[in-house]
């Protein structure tokens, strides 16, 4: 049972101020091949699952960045953590 969900928006510096999204679509490729439940959305993308899995997915896009190239990378996230389970689902299901 996930135990965190975890958002993340990943700011990447480009050297040469070009388009951000290919870099975007990476990050998002490392949580898709990590296997966890994630949804993106406009603004940011949020995973569920342990929350120490997902931090370490979360350094796992930071690296992602500098390995294409960006000299520095922010990241800003949001993390909500219940021992007892945590589910993107249970927290908006009333506006569905």
């Amino acid at each position: 049972m996930a135990n965190a969900l975890v958002s993340i928006q990943i700011i990447p510096k480009t050297k040469n101020g070009e388009d951000t999204i290919p870099y975007i679509d990476a990050a998002i490729k490392v949580i898709t091949e990590s296997g966890v439940k994630y949804q993106v959305n406009p603004l940011e993308t949020t995973m569920e699952g342990d929350l120490t899995e997902l931090l370490m997915i979360v350094e796992k896009m930071n690296k992602k960045m500098i390995e294409l190239n960006c000299p520095s990378v922010i990241s800003q996230i949001k993390v909500f953590y219940n021992p007892d389970g945590a589910s993107m689902d249970q927290l908006t299901e009333k506006y569905r």
